[in-house]
């Protein structure tokens, strides 16, 4: 294996949840990215107009926020997280299941809030439970996580393609006329953003022809399994309601047999227990909470602020790019067709799960913080690039697939970066978490604002200035980093390979 034989035990120890919660994060992906696609149909299925759906985007979207937000709650035993994951990822097949169910527009944008919800707690769970499992090693584990959320967004549309409409379904004396548009509305809501879609004008009343209910019933099955995990993970560690706790960890047979001291077995779990204690990851309103003040340096916090900022950005770009690049590629002066500028948000998706899936051996080899600037970098220079080359659709193309490579790795770098800087005692994942949140849903209502009040070069020129403050406030997180009081030589020793481990970083899935 391309990775030490510590890290390979390691792994080994912790391979069931380990990929139970990548297995959850493909569940993320699969909900994030098939609304864009199908949310034509879904407007026929309601009976709406495209201002009144667009809506459920909004519910979507508010509700993955507030979810992310409270995602840490869950945090404080390994038996609420599991529980909280079981019940989000069921949620999830429950969603897709009964979404052709809803025929009106507000039952449905009640039932994308619930999906959303579900979508944060994911978010914030699995990160912090992967961070709190690996820690030091975690930068390789979190990359792997953001691939199956990459993985999952690019399957879902693939599932719904062959079941959408292909002329507006629903039939009335004006559908000849409003069919012409769909493939431009169609591609303007790839792949969750809806753009300015006020002056089109699709017919409300007739007969109502779509198939798009048998897509999400695929999904729905295809998601099935993933509960199904949770649950299994659940009985291995005896943490189903109304069957016996047990204290045993998850471990193998040979490592139990390892265990020949009881007293330094003892010993080893009270000081993971204490370290636990002390470790933060807490939700959003507990870390806001003043008796985590006390004592903190103003590193402690700066840490968390330029952290939080640079994802803002970079998320943020991953939002607005992605949801508005197919309707600068039709607009002048490229003027590319409608049914080539569509490539645009596949291409961009798609190269963004590549480059997810470089960043899982490149991530082993290479620190956090170096992977980190390299994003940064990258994406400073491919949009400089793309405004000299303003007037190239082939260098559209080489731009967006760069930009999508250098953006993939940013968000498990960043947090196992920061998660490193903090040793695993701050809220790091949490305020993260939540900072990309805000940013992807911000960036895009600015963006989509400037672009209708300036004109469509006004997107590269978002672009540039947003990479260039992440570059800014990462120079600023590099800078606190220097200033942050370093590790006791204490934690230094436990966290030694060459040593016995006497805190939480002990390779072992503790409760």
């Amino acid at each position: 294996m391309w990775w030490d034989e510590r890290v390979s035990a390691r792994f080994r120890r912790n391979l069931q949840p380990t990929l139970t919660y990548w297995s959850v994060f493909f569940s993320f992906g699969l909900c994030i990215a098939f609304l864009g696609p199908t949310l034509l149909d879904l407007r026929c299925q309601t009976q709406s107009s495209l201002s009144q759906i667009t809506w459920v985007f909004f519910s979507q979207q508010f509700c993955l926020l507030l979810g992310s937000c409270l995602g840490g709650v869950f945090k404080r035993t390994l038996s609420q997280s599991l529980l909280a994951l079981f019940a989000s990822s069921l949620a999830i097949s429950l969603v897709f299941a009964i979404i052709p169910l809803c025929h009106n527009v507000v039952v449905l944008a009640v039932v994308m809030a619930v999906a959303g919800l579900a979508m944060g707690c994911i978010d914030t769970i699995s990160n912090m439970q992967l961070v709190k499992i690996y820690q030091k090693d975690s930068a390789i584990f979190l990359q792997a996580l953001h691939f199956f959320v990459g993985f999952g967004a690019l399957l879902s549309p693939l599932i719904a393609d062959p079941f959408l409409s292909d002329t507006n379904c629903i039939l009335s004396n004006s559908t000849a006329n409003a069919s012409s548009n769909l493939p431009h509305i169609r591609k303007s809501l790839v792949p969750h953003h809806p753009g300015n879609l006020s002056h089109y004008d699709l017919p409300m009343k007739g007969m109502v022809v779509t198939r798009v209910s048998y897509a999400f019933w695929i999904m729905a099955l295809i998601n099935l399994p993933v509960p199904i995990a949770v649950f299994f993970l659940l009985y291995k560690e005896r943490m189903v309601p109304c069957v016996n706790s047990s204290n045993h960890p998850l471990l193998s047979a040979d490592e139990l047999a390892m265990e020949t001291r009881p007293a330094e077995k003892d010993d080893l779990s009270t000081a993971a227990q204490r370290a636990q204690a002390a470790g933060g990851h807490d939700d959003l309103f507990s870390c806001c909470q003043s008796k985590n003040f006390r004592g903190a340096s103003y590193t402690y916090f700066a840490v968390h602020i330029t952290g939080a900022l640079v994802l803002f950005m970079t998320d943020g770009i991953v939002g607005e790019y992605s949801g508005f690049v197919y309707s600068y590629a039709v607009e002048e002066p490229l003027s590319v067709v409608h049914k080539v500028a569509g490539y645009l948000p596949s291409l961009f998706w798609g190269f963004i799960t590549l480059g997810r899936l470089i960043s899982i051996p490149v991530s082993y080899r290479m620190k956090p913080a170096t992977m980190v600037f390299i994003n940064v970098v990258g994406v400073l220079i491919t949009f400089l690039l793309l405004l000299i080359f303003s007037y190239s659709v082939v260098f559209l193309f080489v731009g967006t697939a760069s930009l999508g490579l250098f953006l993939s790795s940013t968000f498990p770098s960043m947090l196992a970066y920061t998660e490193d800087i903090l040793q695993y005692k701050g809220c790091a994942t949490t305020v993260l978490v939540t900072g990309a949140g805000i940013g992807e849903m911000v960036l895009q209502l600015l963006v989509g604002s400037i672009i209708h009040d300036r004109g469509s070069y006004s997107f590269l020129v978002c672009g540039m200035i947003f990479g260039g403050l992440a570059f800014t406030f990462y120079a600023l997180l590099l800078f606190f980093h220097r200033m942050y009081p370093k590790p006791s030589s204490d934690v230094d020793a436990a966290s030694s390979p060459d040593k016995p481990a006497v805190t939480a970083d002990t390779g072992q899935y503790q409760r």
